[in-house]
């Protein structure tokens, strides 16, 4: 009996220490495999960035090269070639294309990664900038009354252009004690810190912009509600002028008053036709991720100054 006790209580210690045992080797696979998924998914980050900035970088030089050809007459408009947006193309076919030209002979297009680029750079002028407002002690009436259009164009509700200016001028203010000021947003979907509901900010976004400085707004790029609120004119005007443009660019900002009433001249100080800042979107749709990145660049001449860049969650529905 003694004998059997003895057997039992081996056989059951043995047990206890396969199990740990397993535990112990359980516990260490999964770590190593955490481990791998955590070195994959950051490799993964690191290649996109990657990817995105040489997107940026091609951007710039479009942008640069279009300065190059408009140093006689700037002029920025819908019909060259950096609004033409870049559709979604496998990565490997712009390696390939690289590989040809630089002699090396015919690329395998299916060789390359799963990964597809698409992007579009978008005109920022083109917008009706909030930095307008902060001009002076006090809001110039025909900036309030301009945002004002915009939000009933809009259909926002008939406070949202209050809400907005007075939320503009608390958090840039200077304010005695910095530490207690306000946040300064740098994009129309942080106006939701003034109160603004996602359905406004929603509607608001194709029209409004935020910029490091006050800007006009380009008549060539302009949706039609900005240009009529800006002129002050009805919409069945802007909309003449965003027809006209199409097939003749806007050369000077007085060629603008052939589309509008009669006496209605657009102020140079508040319009323009050419553009210094551009939006650059790249989007990235790599081993079944989708990475958006927008940066704001700055066109001072030849000289292209990235400003901002920052991830942008991804279109609800697309594909990928």
């Amino acid at each position: 009996m003694t004998h059997r006790r003895q057997s039992g209580a081996a056989m059951l210690t043995a047990l206890l220490i396969a199990s740990l045992v397993a535990g112990l080797a359980a516990a260490m696979v999964w770590r190593q495999y955490r481990a791998i998924q955590v070195e994959a998914a950051e490799r993964a980050r690191a290649q996109a960035n990657w990817v995105l900035l040489g997107a940026l970088d091609w951007a710039r030089l479009i942008l640069r090269e279009d300065a190059r050809a408009n140093q006689t007459t700037p002029v920025d408009h819908l019909g060259e070639v950096w609004a033409v947006p870049l559709a979604e193309a496998r990565l490997s076919t712009f390696l390939a294309a690289g590989q040809e030209s630089g002699g090396g002979g015919t690329a395998d297009v299916d060789a390359g990664p799963d990964a597809f680029l698409s992007g579009a750079i978008d005109d920022a002028q083109g917008l009706y900038n909030l930095r307008n407002l902060l001009g002076g002690t006090a809001v110039p009436a025909i900036e309030q009354d301009t945002l004002q259009r915009i939000c009933q164009s809009a259909g926002a509700s008939p406070d949202t252009a209050v809400q907005i200016i007075n939320g503009m001028r608390n958090a840039f203010a200077t304010p005695l004690d910095e530490a207690s000021a306000p946040l300064q947003p740098n994009s129309v979907d942080e106006l939701a810190w003034f109160g603004l509901s996602p359905d406004t900010i929603a509607r608001l976004r194709p029209f409004l912009v935020i910029l490091p400085v006050p800007t006009q707004v380009n008549l060539n790029t302009a949706p039609r509600e900005v240009i009529a609120a800006l002129l002050d004119v009805d919409l069945a005007s802007a909309e003449r002028l965003v027809q006209g443009r199409r097939s003749a660019p806007l050369q000077t900002v007085e060629a603008a008053g052939a589309y509008l009433p009669q006496g209605s001249v657009p102020n140079p100080g508040r319009a323009a036709v050419a553009s210094s800042f551009f939006f650059v979107t790249g989007r990235l749709r790599m081993d079944g991720r989708i990475q958006v990145q927008r940066s704001l660049v700055y066109r001072n001449g030849l000289s292209m100054v990235t400003l901002q860049r920052q991830p942008i969650a991804p279109t609800p529905g697309t594909p990928g």
